[in-house]
């Protein structure tokens, strides 16, 4: 019988973990991004160049343009 081909394994993204989120000076913590106003804290919004949208509820908050 003939060999199988095998394809090629699929190379899989590393995704930042939440600790990328927060940036920790000294004894502060600072939160990089914004929380979700209806769904609260832990809900943080993606930043999408123009606008911040929140992947839990859709919410989305432009940027001021200045």
């Amino acid at each position: 019988m003939p060999k199988k081909e095998t394809a090629e394994k699929k190379v899989k993204k590393k995704e930042p973990g939440i600790g990328s989120y927060y940036k920790v000076e000294g004894q502060i913590v600072k939160r990089l991004r914004p929380n979700c106003e209806r769904c609260g804290p832990g809900y943080f919004m993606a930043d999408h160049g123009n606008r911040f949208t929140c992947g839990h509820c859709g919410l989305t908050r432009y940027k001021q343009q200045s």
